[in-house]
């Protein structure tokens, strides 16, 4: 009777993953803050391939590409989800029992080296800063049933202690991580159509904000201005810099493709040949990220002039 269901039925075990996280995917995973939201929103029975036309917008900051994360706005005007920052100001297991017991979910930074589902990447080997959703709990037998990246996974044990710091004392220098609280009450589950016809609206709406100029362009200049300092510096700072860069330009155009697609399957015409050239731009970038890998790890030249021309032409294509 201690446990909390804000989501109840849910199992890892059995935990049937969205499409946009099945293993054929170009970017099996996305970002940790979009992955979540696919999951989340799959297991809400909502259509998360409404949600993406915001990739259509990102661009090449300088030292790495936009970080894309849905806008809040668009949670609310497709699915009904509001989403607001949550003031950390006391042990975030005491908001998490009280918020999730009121119906709530909660979205917190968290530290990998506990979450068991990144065994064999960061579980117990790389402190590494993540997000996830608290979605069940159930602090008397120290679990926890959460979402992140590709699915939703469960915890316990040493590994809840040490997520929420039960085992440390007062200490006037730990910041809190950021937090928000995603309120599902006012949840809305429109027909396919109406939805699409909603996600085309905001498919207008960011297409408007996409770069001025091909953002390929100067991530090319770029790219040959960093890769002595890659090559100098090696692979784990390479992985580092393509997580900011080439794979998040990947995978927001898998994810754009996939939206224009979904549109298409709702009778939306003409979106199946920018949604082509999305796909090169995704595709050409895991090449990418795994040729410049070897380049590195053998500090010899990188040959990307005509992967970087084709990225730059489907851009522009696409667009």
């Amino acid at each position: 009777m201690s446990r909390i269901e804000v989501l109840p039925g849910l199992c890892s075990r059995i935990y049937s993953r969205h499409c946009l996280h099945h293993e054929d995917r170009i970017w099996v995973e996305k970002n940790c803050y979009s992955d979540l939201w696919i999951e989340l929103l799959h297991s809400l029975d909502l259509e998360p391939l409404a949600l993406f036309s915001f990739a259509h917008a990102v661009d090449f900051e300088g030292d790495q590409w936009t970080f894309f994360k849905p806008p809040l706005e668009v949670l609310r005007c497709l699915y009904g989800i509001d989403v607001q920052e949550l003031t950390v100001w006391r042990p975030l297991i005491e908001h998490a029992v009280e918020h999730l017991a009121n119906g709530k979910l909660i979205s917190t930074e968290a530290d990998a080296y506990w979450l068991p589902d990144t065994s064999g990447t960061d579980y117990r080997h790389t402190h590494t800063k993540t997000t996830i959703v608290l979605a069940n709990v159930d602090v008397q037998n120290q679990w926890l049933g959460y979402f992140h990246n590709t699915g939703y996974f469960e915890l316990s044990g040493e590994d809840f202690r040490k997520l929420f710091r039960l085992d440390a004392g007062p200490d006037t220098e730990f910041l809190p991580l950021f937090a928000e609280l995603v309120r599902i009450d006012r949840l809305v589950k429109q027909p396919k159509i109406k939805l699409a016809e909603h996600s085309l609206q905001l498919l207008r709406l960011h297409f408007g904000r996409r770069p001025l100029k091909n953002p390929f362009v100067g991530f090319s200049l770029r790219l040959a201005e960093d890769l002595p300092k890659l090559q100098i510096r090696g692979l784990p700072y390479y992985h580092a810099w393509a997580f900011a860069s080439i794979r998040q330009v990947g995978a927001a155009f898998e994810l754009a493709s996939a939206n224009l697609r979904w549109l298409a399957s709702c009778g939306q015409p003409g979106l199946e040949a920018p949604a082509r050239s999305f796909d090169i731009i995704s595709a050409t970038s895991k090449a990418l990220i795994l040729k410049g890998a070897r380049a590195v790890n053998a500090k010899r030249a990188l040959e990307s002039a005509d992967m970087l021309k084709q990225l730059a032409q489907a851009w522009d294509e696409g667009m």
